[in-house]
């Protein structure tokens, strides 16, 4: 019986094409096995992260709370960062299954799978060979295993890059905005491709929500990657005709605008000057909140951000001949994912590189199309195509491999390296002022520094003996899914532990010794989570010179008896309280939380220096 079951498996495993129902049922525990490992293991066990995150959950629990779905609010003041969309569906998230911290992060994990899922459909039905390549009569079988093979890698590499995985595990906009936009580019080469027009109002649709994730970025950049591939192509008016385009005008707006409308209506020109000035045009225009970086910065985001499959993309994108217009052009649509993929990648890459605020976050959107430019690769060589330009190109292909993959061993040994050194590498964090010496205490660099160098060497041996791209390419796979489940998540947790666990510790503590009127104020440092966990406003002050400026212009302090400190010890320690002018109610980690009456705190900070 067993050996009959080995026989069956490699039938199937040579075979797929004749056996759908197999193929389909593999594919589907296969993205749910990504799903559940890349976005939802352990997604809601860590805290919110400060300081962007809790602005995201909070402002959504205003929501919630007020019933206001229009303006967003956190801490008494309005939030125009970003549109409403996040803000709706955590609060949805909140009326589901509580205000907790799964609610704050499933929009994003969903955004992530869904990607996913649309991604593996894409390249199911259009991740066949290269238009240029002829594979010989006696292998047609393997045009239908490629296309498996494309879905199968393009999914994983979707899911599992250091970008995707992060911004999919954070309950901020960014993979809101790549979900809803990626999507919108999938659906529009699927109804490009299949000619079927409900796919094209799918784009549209996504476009619409794509705007309320993230603002005019949601239709600016599909337009100028579809227009631009359109052109190239010298298929815009048909194309566009094709897709109705004053319908899909109309879809887009009556998803997007009114929001908009709304807004104003409610705030009038502060919103617009926030949202449209500062948080667009001055971005685009001008750094913002000192995120400045070099022209080259986004290589070395997409270089660390896609590792290690970025190692492959040069001869990814180099495969496709670009440069060849007039054989794209003459190629049939089902043909031609490879080269829109690349006019995603490429359109994204060039706008945020001109941009003149730059964070690593923003070239997130590229990622899904990265991953269908190396799968495309990958299936390809792993089903052994003969290319039609003769051996010559077989030749420039195959060399170009071999560089990758010389490259790619050496990026592993490095990236090891880079493991080893990481308590040595971080800088000092003043909430945790010995973070070096508990994450080498931890062994985390450890497992990760010998799990890439074992990957090295199993690349390096494979490579050495000849053997076949799927050894190296399933190496590199298994490499990041362990590193990724025994080094990055229970590095999550380490972090969680040392740096926010006190905090949601003293916020519970909080709510348990406030008294009726009392205010929290917060000195030293900035922290949102605070508010969230503790559902209280909080007055935030930089440094001494701040609290002393306010204290002082302060006629109501004999308003409410009692004032709550939060702050970190050496800013405690720097007024010059004398004894018993305060309580400590707590200590942790490196904050304490004291009660103190205003008038006392009023007169000691006028003596601070």
């Amino acid at each position: 019986m067993k050996i009959k079951g080995v026989r069956q498996l490699r039938q199937w495993w040579q075979e797929w094409e004749k056996y759908p129902k197999v193929s389909w049922g593999f594919s589907i525990l296969w993205l749910l096995l990504i799903a559940w490992v890349a976005f939802l293991w352990n997604l809601g066990t860590t805290g919110l992260v400060d300081e962007t995150e809790p602005l995201f959950a909070e402002a959504a629990r205003q929501m919630k709370v007020t019933g206001n779905w229009i303006t967003p609010y956190f801490n008494g003041e309005t939030r125009f960062d970003k549109p409403p969309l996040i803000y709706w569906l955590m609060a949805i998230g909140y009326h589901l299954i509580g205000v907790n911290d799964w609610a704050v992060r499933l929009p994003s994990a969903f955004a992530a799978i869904f990607l996913m899922g649309l991604g593996f459909y894409a390249l199911r039905y259009f991740g066949g060979s290269h238009p240029a390549a002829r594979i010989l009569p006696e292998n047609n079988k393997k045009k239908q295993q490629q296309l498996w093979l494309s879905a199968w890698i393009g999914a994983a590499l979707i899911a599992f890059n250091m970008e995707t995985l992060i911004w999919s595990r954070i309950g901020v906009s960014d993979m809101l905005l790549s979900g809803s936009m990626g999507g919108a580019l999938l659906c529009f080469f699927i109804g490009y491709a299949s000619e079927k027009t409900p796919w094209y109002f799918a784009f549209y649709f996504l476009v619409g929500l794509a705007v309320l994730a993230k603002g005019p970025v949601g239709i600016v950049l599909p337009g100028l990657i579809i227009f631009s591939f359109l052109l190239y192509l010298g298929k815009l008016r048909e194309v566009l005709s094709e897709m109705k385009i004053f319908r899909g005008i109309f879809l887009v707006s009556a998803i997007a605008i009114p929001w908009y409308i709304l807004v104003f209506l409610e705030n009038g020109s502060a919103y617009i000057d926030s949202f449209f000035g500062y948080h667009n045009f001055e971005r685009f225009t001008s750094v913002v909140n000192g995120h400045a970086a070099p022209w080259y910065f986004y290589f070395l985001v997409v270089l660390i951000g896609f590792a290690p499959w970025s190692i492959y993309l040069p001869v990814a994108i180099g495969r496709l001949l670009f440069w060849r217009r007039s054989f794209w052009s003459q190629q049939p649509r089902p043909a031609q994912l490879g080269i829109f993929a690349l006019f995603w990648f490429a359109t994204i890459f060039i706008f945020f590189t001109v941009a003149i605020t730059k964070l690593p976050s923003y070239v997130l959107p590229l990622m899904p199309a990265a991953a269908i430019l190396v799968a495309l690769l990958w299936s390809e060589e792993f089903s052994h195509p003969i290319l039609a330009q003769g051996q010559d190109e077989v030749k420039k292909g195959r060399s170009g491999l071999w560089l990758s993959s010389i490259f790619n061993v050496l990026f592993l040994f490095l990236l090891a390296a880079g493991f080893f050194l990481v308590p040595y590498l971080l800088g000092f964090d003043p909430s945790v002022a010995n973070l070096p010496e508990l994450v080498a205490d931890s062994n985390l660099p450890w497992r990760g520094g010998i799990i890439w160098t074992i990957a090295g060497l199993f690349c390096l041996t494979f490579l050495i003996r000849g053997q076949k791209w799927a050894s190296i390419g399933l190496t590199n796979f298994i490499g990041f899914a362990a590193c990724f489940v025994f080094t990055i998540v229970p590095a999550s947790f380490l972090l969680d532990r040392v740096r926010q666990l006190p905090l949601r510790q003293l916020s519970q503590t909080i709510i348990q010794v406030e008294r009726s009127g009392e205010e929290l104020w917060m000195v030293g440092f900035q922290k949102p989570s605070v508010v969230f966990y503790t559902q209280k406003p909080v007055k935030f002050f930089k440094n001494h010179d701040k609290l002393r400026e306010y204290s002082n212009s302060l006629n109501r302090f004999p308003q409410f008896s009692s004032l709550l400190i939060l702050g970190e010890s050496r800013f405690i320690e720097k007024i010059p309280f004398r004894p018993g002018d305060y309580q400590l109610l707590d200590r942790k980690g490196t904050y304490q939380l004291i009660r103190v009456d205003p008038l006392i705190l009023m007169q000691r900070t006028r003596t601070t220096n």
